[in-house]
């Protein structure tokens, strides 16, 4: 059976309650009518039934719905029957419509059918001050019903407007979570293995002639996995919403950071200090530390020298890694490194720049705003 057959259980009840009152409201005061008995032949109870029952397909089929009980209207008072509230099944079909269709095409058809009820008037009753007066009220109700119908119409699009909105934000915060946890792992994953690789590198060719060397190497390869462990369930615990347990690493392991550059055969040195800082800002200043001289150790070819320098303005931080390497065949700004890095800082309002230094080497820029804070 075609969907369009088939009336929602809703209309279909509002339907016939509307029929039972427009029946009930007409017959009864019809007895009465011009203080003398007037009976309602069945052709007009078929008529003032057609005109409310039809309402049960009122949305399934609007237009057809709107023009049924429109009909039934102008049939009624076209045979001379008294007056009642069968107006309501009319107008209720335009309210609709406009709510479905809008209200420009709700007022031409609306228009018209006044139009074809006043012409029926005239003929049926010679009369055209009664036509007009008539044509005059229906107008008048059928700019109502337009109105209202209008009015819930826009009132419909803004709450899905809104909903719209909602669900688009709500898949904004999933992609951003998304990529904070891909940024974290990243740079946990990264910076750990390339110093494991690093040192397994030093302890395999060093096992043999200086047993020392290679220990130290193994201890080393042991601190980073330590670290990378630690780092790691810092990011699980974000992720099972107990971010709280376990705060993300900041400044306060820059020396850490600066050991491991050295042990992997950089000189590292800082120049300058920041000072306390926001967590976000202190943790995000870490991290692009650590990606910077994580880079320094996979990609800068015969890179020897590293410098830090960290400088504190009234309203930011400005972070500058610069080493004196050589580019790898790797094109720079490539990988997701360095992708990761400018994340971060916008993410706080802040920027990261890099790109090879004009006397040789390689150089990244960062500059994060304070008032990136805890957010």
């Amino acid at each position: 059976m075609s969907r369009r057959l088939v009336p929602s259980a809703v209309d279909a009840v509002l339907a016939v309650l509307l029929t039972v009152f427009v029946v009930a409201a007409t017959l009864g005061p019809a007895r009465w009518y011009a203080h003398e008995p007037h009976f309602v032949p069945a052709v007009g109870v078929v008529l003032l039934m057609a005109g409310t029952l039809v309402l049960a397909w009122r949305r399934s089929a609007p237009l057809t719905t709107l023009l049924v009980s429109a009909g039934a209207l102008v049939g009624y008072y076209a045979l001379g029957f008294p007056g009642g509230p069968n107006v309501l099944g009319p107008a209720l079909a335009l309210g609709t419509y406009a709510f479905l269709r809008g209200p420009s095409r709700a007022a031409a058809v609306g228009a018209a059918l006044v139009a074809f009820d006043v012409l029926v008037d005239v003929v049926g009753t010679g009369r055209a001050d009664h036509a007009l007066g008539l044509g005059g009220a229906l107008l008048l109700g059928g700019v109502a019903a337009v109105a209202v119908g209008s009015a819930f119409r826009a009132r419909a699009a803004s709450l899905a407007a809104a909903r719209k909105e909602a669900a688009e934000a709500d898949q904004r915060r999933a992609e951003q979570e998304r990529l904070a946890i891909a940024r974290e792992v990243h740079d946990v994953v990264a910076h750990s293995l390339a110093m494991i690789s690093v040192q397994a590198g030093v302890g395999s060719h060093v096992a043999d002639k200086r047993p020392d060397q290679a220990k130290r190497a193994l201890l080393e390869i042991k601190e980073a996995s330590r670290t990378a462990l630690e780092d790691l369930r810092r990011t699980l615990a974000l992720l099972r919403g107990f971010g709280d347990l376990a705060p993300a690493p900041g400044l306060d392991r820059l020396a850490d950071l600066v050991s491991t550059g050295r042990n992997a055969g950089l000189e590292v040195a800082v120049d300058g200090s920041l000072g306390p800082l926001p967590r976000h800002v202190d943790a995000a200043a870490y991290r692009i530390l650590q990606e910077s001289l994580t880079n320094v150790v996979r990609h800068a070819v015969g890179a020897r020298a590293v410098t830090l320098r960290l400088r504190r303005e009234e309203d930011g931080v400005e972070l500058v890694v610069s080493d004196d390497g050589r580019p790898s065949g790797t094109e720079p700004g490539t990988g997701t490194g360095l992708r990761g890095m400018a994340e971060r800082a916008r993410v706080l309002g802040g920027w990261v720049t890099s790109g090879p230094r004009p006397g040789g080497g390689f150089e990244v820029r960062a500059w994060l705003p304070l008032t990136g804070g805890d957010g």
